[in-house]
């Protein structure tokens, strides 16, 4: 079943090859393509990721569609930033994935972030004045950057030029994926 609005657009979904939260990259994949966008996966390498359930337990691998230096950010409509500890910890320290939040953020495009996926964002110094939630831990490195944090499901911010989404943890995404719909779907 495919949503008009959500139909024809782009979303990028940028990762490490290694320790990305399973459901956090798969959910909306999976239900974002389910509902028409075209989604593409970046990783560092064109090697498989490998997917973790709790930053332990082995997941499901993905293959990615390309590399985050081969990824063109202008190209897409949505930026789609998963958790995972150890894969929000090593994708922040990319310049690639600084170069991209940017890229969205200074375009007025969306970024959706979930979990410890807003560490990107703290380090690509796009925070400031945004209201938005994410894991727990990561509330004084938002704070400290300038930004807003509370604990809900799902927050979205429109202010700045651009809408950011958030979310804290693979339990609230029913609601983050809702949220994605509704920001391609305000682009058509």
């Amino acid at each position: 079943m495919t949503d008009n609005g959500v139909k024809q657009r782009r979303v990028l979904a940028v990762v490490t090859n290694y320790g990305v939260e399973q459901d956090e990259l798969v959910v909306p994949v999976e239900r974002l393509r389910g509902a028409g966008a075209q989604v593409d996966v970046a990783a560092v390498s064109m090697d498989d990721i490998v997917t973790l359930v709790g930053d332990k337990d082995p997941g499901k691998r993905v293959r990615p569609d390309l590399t985050l230096d081969d990824a063109d950010p202008t190209e897409y409509d949505l930026l789609l930033v998963p958790g995972g500890t150890l894969n929000a910890d090593s994708l922040r320290l990319r310049s690639a994935t600084t170069g991209i939040v940017r890229s969205f953020t200074d375009s007025g495009r969306s970024v959706a972030a979930i979990c410890h996926g807003p560490w990107a964002l703290v380090e690509a110094d796009v925070v400031m004045g945004k209201r938005m939630t994410s894991y727990p831990s990561l509330r004084t490195d938002i704070r400290n950057a300038g930004g807003e944090w509370t604990d809900e499901p799902v927050v979205t911010d429109g202010s700045g030029g651009w809408t950011l989404i958030t979310s804290r943890d693979p339990g609230d995404l029913e609601p983050f994926v809702g949220e994605i719909r509704t920001a391609l779907a305000a682009r058509s």
